[in-house]
């Protein structure tokens, strides 16, 4: 994967109100990641160092780009409660941040804690193993897979698949 310069600023905050007389604890999270993803090539940030330097070794640090630098300031001055307050919408944030720049801001996409994955949409991803692959495939007698974001199981006759044996 490529490495790109970003910033990430994450803030979590316990609320609470007064409901038909209880107290009423709710938490609520926000945060905010900044890329450089410059078009022009020549304004192209080297890659980062991959990981931790070794303990005594000098990593090079390139010459950063004056729009990136100003953009770390200017997330950098972000408080948490402008991340948790309900208050604060997004667009008044982008706004504070970078007016001078001049913000868009898009339609926001509800998260759903959703998978998509499917009997068919393994059934595919098997279907472009190579024979050898399917070979390695296989545990008793047949081929099991299971989806690491829901933990739904699917479960394949090896046959099925040209690799098949």
């Amino acid at each position: 994967s490529e490495q790109i310069p970003t910033r990430i600023r994450l803030a979590v905050a316990e609320f609470q109100s007064r409901e038909t007389g209880e107290l009423v604890r709710t938490w609520r999270a926000g945060g905010l990641i900044v890329q450089f993803l410059p078009k022009a090539p020549e304004r192209m940030q080297a890659d980062l160092p991959g990981g931790d330097a070794p303990e005594g070794m000098e990593v090079e640090a390139g010459e950063e780009d004056d729009a990136w630098v100003e953009a770390q300031s200017l997330v950098g001055t972000i408080e948490d409660h402008e991340l948790t307050d309900p208050a604060v919408p997004a667009e008044r944030l982008l706004f504070r941040l970078f007016h001078e720049r001049g913000v868009r801001v898009f339609s926001p996409i509800q998260v759903v804690d959703r998978c998509s994955c499917s009997r068919e949409k393994v059934e595919g991803l098997l279907e472009s193993f190579s024979a050898e692959e399917i070979a390695e495939s296989i545990e008793d007698g047949g081929i099991a897979v299971t989806c690491e974001f829901c933990g739904r199981k699917y479960a394949f006759d090896p046959d099925q698949f040209s690799g098949g044996s």
